[in-house]
């Protein structure tokens, strides 16, 4: 669920370093929202992360 439909931005790994450098996994999840957007002429409810959004690439519908 968490990938954007428009840029294809979804969840990516690394690891978690603390202080001490003990290392243990995490997860990035990007800011997605589930807006009504004008796909094809038609409006439809994706999934857009706030990049995609704040940059004009979906077009919102009222």
């Amino acid at each position: 669920m968490a990938k954007c439909d428009f840029c294809g931005k979804g969840v990516s790994f690394g690891i978690k370093v603390s202080h001490s450098h003990r290392r243990s996994n995490r997860t990035w999840k990007p800011n997605i929202r589930r807006v009504k957007a004008i796909v094809d002429g038609t409006p439809k409810r994706v999934y857009a992360c706030t990049r995609c959004l704040r940059s004009g690439k979906v077009t919102r519908a009222v």
